[in-house]
C-alpha cells in the first residue's frame, strides 16, 4: 500500500519531469519526450495528460500504433478528457483510417461543443469519409482494371490514346457528387432524398457526355492525347529513345531552378522504367566486382535538394558509381516529383548504376495522404498519378548484394524460416497488403529487447536481434541494411552491428534536425563506411504543401 505523502511526492516528481518533457518536445527531441513522460506516467499512471501527450510525441515519430494506445489509455482513466480523443483521432488519420478518427473527433465535438477548431476538424473529417465511400461505390475490381500504361505511346506525338480523359471526366463527377452531398447534407436534406438526387444527376451527366461522345471524341478511340512539344518550350529534352546523360543534368538543373519538364518526357522516363522494373524478380541480386564501391541511400522523402546534395558529395550515378535507393522516395517533401523522375530517369539511362526498392510510401494509401498525390496533380496531371501507382506496384522488395548483405526499407518477418527464395516468390505487382511477408518487408521495425512484438506503427511487427541473427544465419548473410526510420545521426547501428538502418532525408520535414546518410560499400570485404551530411537550403515550400487538407491541419 502506498502512504498519501507518498503519492504526493510520486505526483509532485511526475509534474516536474512532465515539464523537462514538454521542453522536450518543444525542442523537438520527440524520443527524449517519450521518454521522460514514460518516466512521470511510472510515477502516476492515473493522470490522462501524461498518456495524450505521449501519445503525441509518438506520433511526431510516424509512430501512430503507440500514439493509438496511449490516447486509448488517456480515455480509459479520463472519458472526458477531449485531447485523448483528439490524439487518437489524429493518430488515425495519419493511418489513413477516416471512419475510425471520426468516431473520435464526433466525440470531441461532444464534450467541446463550442470548440471551433473541433467543429471544423470534425466538418473536414466528415468530407473525408463521404468521399471515400463515394470512391469505394464507383470504384472498379481489380480483375476489371485496364493499365493505364498501357493506353499510352509516347513515341506517337500528338496521336497517342487519351486514358485522361475518361479519368479526368469520372475525377470531375466525383468531386461534383461529395460537394453536393456534403451540400445538402449540411443544409438539412435526408439522406435518402440526397442519395436520390445523387444518383439521377450522374444518370443524366454520364448519359449527356456518353451522347456527346459518341459525336465528338470523348468516349471513342480518335480521341487523342496532345504531346506535342511547343516551340516554346526552352526545359530538357529526349532525342529519340535514349536517355543520356546530358539530359538528366539538364532536367535536374531545371528543376533545381522550379522549372517542369515536358509531359512527353515524362510520360517517356516514367513507361521506360515500368518496362525495366516489371521485368526484374522481387528480390534482386547485385553483383559488386572486387575493387569496386557502391553506395546506399535510405529514405528521400521528395527533399530534391537534399538529393542533389548527396551527388554533390558522392558523385552522379553510373556504371562505375552505383546507389541503391532503398525506398520512401516521394511524400511529405514537396519535391518528390522532382526526386522520382531524376531517379528514373537514372535508371532509363543506365539500368546498373541505380537500382531502386520499394518503400511503405511507394503506395496509393500513403500518397493519398502525404502529398504525392495531390502533387503529382498539381504539377502534371490526374493520368499521371494512376501511372505512378501502377510502376510502383513493379518496384522490387529487396536486394542482396554480393550474396552478404540484405536490404530491405522495413525489416524482417513475424515468423522463422523465411528464406531469400521465399521472398523472390512474392507476387509484388499489387497495392501492399496488411499482413504477410510483403507488408512486413516494408513496414517491420527493429526492436532492442529479444523477441518479437507489436508494431509501433500500428502495421507489421517489432523484431529482435535473436530474430535477425536467425535470418542472417539461415540465409548465410553477414548483415542487414534498412531504412523507414529517421535516426538523430542518419542512421544507427543495432542488434550486435548485424543490422544499420540509413535515413537519408536530413532535418525531415523542416524540423526533425536530424541528418542525412548513405553507406559506401567496398569490395571485396564489404565494410560500411558510413557518411553523414546535414540539410541544405531549399525553395520555400514547406513540407506536406500537397498533403490532404485533413492532415495539412494538425501538421
Amino acid at each position: 500500500m502506498v502512504m498519501p505523502s507518498m503519492e504526493v511526492e510520486n505526483s509532485s516528481q511526475a509534474e516536474e519531469i512532465k515539464l523537462r518533457a514538454n521542453e522536450a518536445f518543444k525542442a523537438h527531441k520527440y524520443s527524449q519526450a517519450i521518454d521522460l513522460y514514460t518516466q512521470a506516467i511510472e510515477l502516476n499512471s492515473q493522470n490522462a495528460v501524461y498518456w495524450a501527450n505521449r501519445a503525441l510525441a509518438h506520433t511526431k515519430l510516424e509512430e501512430y500504433g503507440s500514439a493509438i494506445q496511449d490516447a486509448s489509455k488517456a480515455v480509459e482513466i479520463d472519458p472526458k478528457y477531449s485531447k485523448g480523443y483528439y490524439r487518437r483521432g489524429a493518430a488515425y488519420l495519419a493511418m489513413g483510417k477516416f471512419k475510425e478518427a471520426l468516431k473520435d473527433f464526433q466525440q470531441v465535438k461532444k464534450i467541446c461543443p463550442n470548440d471551433p477548431d473541433a467543429t471544423k476538424k470534425l466538418k473536414e473529417c466528415e468530407k473525408a469519409v463521404m468521399k471515400l465511400k463515394f470512391e469505394e461505390a464507383i470504384s472498379v475490381p481489380n480483375s476489371e482494371r485496364h493499365s493505364v500504361a498501357d493506353s499510352i505511346d509516347f513515341r506517337s506525338i500528338g496521336t497517342g490514346p487519351d486514358s485522361s480523359s475518361l479519368t479526368t471526366l469520372v475525377t470531375a463527377l466525383a468531386a461534383a457528387a461529395v460537394a453536393m452531398v456534403v451540400v445538402m447534407l449540411v443544409v438539412g436534406i435526408a439522406p435518402t432524398t440526397v442519395a436520390t438526387t445523387v444518383v439521377a444527376v450522374l444518370v443524366v451527366v454520364i448519359g449527356a457526355c456518353w451522347w456527346g461522345g459518341c459525336t465528338s471524341g470523348v468516349f471513342s478511340r480518335s480521341h487523342t492525347v496532345n504531346l506535342d512539344v511547343e516551340p516554346q518550350y526552352s526545359g530538357a529534352r529526349i532525342e529519340g529513345d535514349v536517355v543520356t546523360l546530358d539530359f538528366v543534368k539538364r532536367m535536374m538543373d531545371d528543376f533545381r531552378n522550379q522549372k517542369c519538364l515536358h509531359k512527353r518526357y515524362a510520360y517517356q522516363i516514367v513507361l521506360q522504367t515500368r518496362e525495366m522494373l516489371r521485368a526484374l524478380p522481387s528480390l534482386v541480386d547485385i553483383n559488386v566486382p572486387n575493387n569496386s564501391h557502391f553506395t546506399v541511400c535510405g529514405d528521400v522523402h521528395g527533399q530534391f535538394y537534399d538529393l542533389l546534395n548527396i551527388f554533390d558529395l558522392n558523385g552522379l550515378p553510373s556504371e562505375e558509381n552505383p546507389y541503391l535507393f532503398n525506398g520512401d522516395f516521394v511524400d511529405r517533401g514537396s519535391f518528390s516529383l522532382e526526386v522520382i523522375l531524376t531517379l528514373f530517369a537514372f535508371k532509363c539511362m543506365c539500368p546498373s548504376a541505380i537500382y531502386l526498392a520499394r518503400g511503405n510510401h511507394e503506395s496509393k494509401s500513403m500518397n493519398k495522404i502525404y502529398g504525392f498525390e495531390g502533387e503529382v496533380r498539381s504539377k502534371l496531371s490526374e493520368t499521371f498519378v494512376e501511372l505512378f501507382a501502377e510502376v510502383f506496384c513493379c518496384l522490387p522488395l529487396a536486394h542482396v548484394i554480393n550474396e552478404k548483405i540484405f536490404v530491405v526499407h522495413g525489416g524482417l518477418f513475424s515468423v522463422d524460416g523465411v528464406k531469400l527464395s521465399d521472398i523472390r516468390a512474392i507476387d509484388r505487382f499489387c497495392e501492399p497488403p496488411e499482413e504477410g511477408l510483403m507488408c512486413e518487408l516494408l513496414w517491420s521495425d527493429p526492436q532492442p529487447y529479444p523477441g518479437r512484438g507489436p508494431s509501433k506503427r500500428g502495421v507489421g511487427l517489432s523484431f529482435g536481434v535473436d530474430v535477425t541473427k536467425r535470418f542472417l544465419q539461415e540465409n548465410n548473410l553477414d548483415l542487414v541494411v534498412r531504412s523507414h526510420e529517421v535516426k538523430d545521426e542518419g542512421y544507427e547501428i543495432e542488434h550486435d552491428g548485424k543490422l544499420i538502418t540509413v535515413f537519408s532525408a536530413p532535418n525531415y520535414c523542416d524540423q526533425m534536425g536530424n541528418k542525412g546518410a548513405f553507406i559506401r560499400f567496398e569490395a571485396p570485404d564489404l565494410k560500411p563506411n558510413i557518411v553523414t551530411f546535414s540539410a541544405v537550403p531549399h525553395p520555400d515550400v514547406k513540407p506536406m504543401a500537397y498533403a490532404n487538407n485533413f492532415l495539412r491541419m494538425f501538421s
